[in-house]
């Protein structure tokens, strides 16, 4: 009886992780969101990959990044730039990121920047 227990109890942790494992991942930016537009209407945590340009340094780490839908603040610390490589506001860039939200505001939390070529 316990043999056939836990056969059972193994059989539905495989299904289970089958059904997980098939909603998953689904194409090049499933589920990123990729315009400024977008990140401003998204929820708290949610991914984005942006590509545009870092048009002016704000304060601190924070930078005003604008692609063609509009722009937005993200916060970028040293470690998240591309190493030896010069950013300015012509440069194209893709940033890889959450959106952060507060109560009256959004801006992006960047995990990664990347030159645009």
């Amino acid at each position: 009886m316990k043999k056939q227990f836990f056969a059972i109890a193994f059989a539905s942790l495989l299904t289970g992780t089958a059904v997980a494992a098939s909603t998953g991942y689904t194409g090049p930016n499933a589920g990123n969101i990729t315009t400024v537009a977008g990140a401003l209407q998204a929820s708290d945590d949610a991914p984005v990959v942006l590509i545009g340009n870092l048009v002016q340094k704000v304060k601190g780490d924070t930078y005003e990044f604008r692609d063609a839908t509009g722009s937005i603040h993200a916060e970028i610390e040293h470690d998240q730039w591309p190493a030896g490589a010069a950013v300015s506001e012509t440069t194209r860039v893709r940033l890889h990121g959450e959106v952060d939200k507060d109560l009256t505001s959004r801006e992006i939390d960047v995990e990664r920047v990347e030159l645009v070529n």
